[in-house]
């Protein structure tokens, strides 16, 4: 018997093996749930590969910009599942040109491009989540962030300031949607090896400073996001909600590395 066993979940964000949401699939589906996954039209032949393990996903295509291609998915759900336990945003982007150089220099259309992906959408998807939840007495939303939303990472630049508005954004979402028995929270994560942080300059960088300066003196891997992240979809959480949790090895906490 798995914690999740009888709820169903629908994800979106995986792109490749190395996916923080491909790592959350497979630790929900190892605890039972049912999933049903998203892909971007050049992610298709990846992520149908990866879903063929689980013959019961659901695997549908959308672009998070377009709201029919939105609707689309959600009816199918609703349609597919009756109803809807889990929603999982790891969703994020941001111009190259965007990510580099200085912050005032950022475009107008890089920084509406980046808020609406990377933040906007998981309104998007809060609105058609609700009723699909609401058949089931409530349920949980998830999206992953970084800590470059609260300080300073040189190269993260705009992406920081998206992730910013994410993390609001899931605050203001758990007070709106609380009533209904949904619960909305954001796991910030280590740097991970993940077709996303190629964008970021300097990551191998990155590595070395968080094993150097964490208190566990060691990087995370893409598992422990799963692990938290099917805590904070299962009954053991179910008091937990407007949360961003970390999970960095506790490199969050530190003001500087050894001296």
């Amino acid at each position: 018997m798995g914690t999740l066993d009888n709820k169903t979940a629908l994800i979106f964000g995986v792109a490749n093996h190395n996916s923080v949401a491909w790592a959350i699939a497979q630790k929900l589906a190892a605890e039972g749930a049912r999933l049903a996954f998203t892909y971007q039209e050049r992610m298709e032949q990846n992520v149908r590969k990866l879903t063929a393990s689980m013959p019961d996903s659901l695997v549908l295509p959308c672009d998070v910009e377009n709201d029919q291609e939105m609707d689309a998915v959600f009816e199918q759900v609703g349609n597919a599942f009756g109803g809807l336990d889990i929603l999982i945003h790891s969703v994020a982007y941001a111009p190259t040109d965007d990510l580099k150089g200085r912050i005032a220099h950022i475009s107008r259309d890089g920084f509406n491009t980046a808020l609406g992906i990377s933040a906007y959408s998981l309104i998007a998807m809060a609105r058609r989540a609700e009723p699909l939840m609401e058949r089931n007495g409530g349920g949980s939303m998830l999206a992953m962030t970084y800590l470059g939303s609260e300080r300073v990472f040189p190269n993260y630049n705009l992406m920081g300031i998206a992730k910013a508005a994410l993390e609001a954004t899931i605050r203001y979402l758990a007070w709106d949607l609380g009533g209904k028995g949904i619960r909305v929270n954001g796991i910030s994560a280590g740097p991970l090896r993940t077709l996303s942080a190629r964008g970021v300059g300097n990551i191998n960088d990155m590595f070395a400073v968080v094993e150097r300066t964490a208190p566990l003196q060691r990087n995370i891997e893409q598992s422990d996001v799963g692990d938290l992240a099917a805590f904070l979809c299962g009954p053991a959480s179910r008091n937990i909600t407007g949360e961003v949790i970390f999970v960095d090895a506790g490199f969050h906490a530190m003001g500087l590395g050894s001296l």
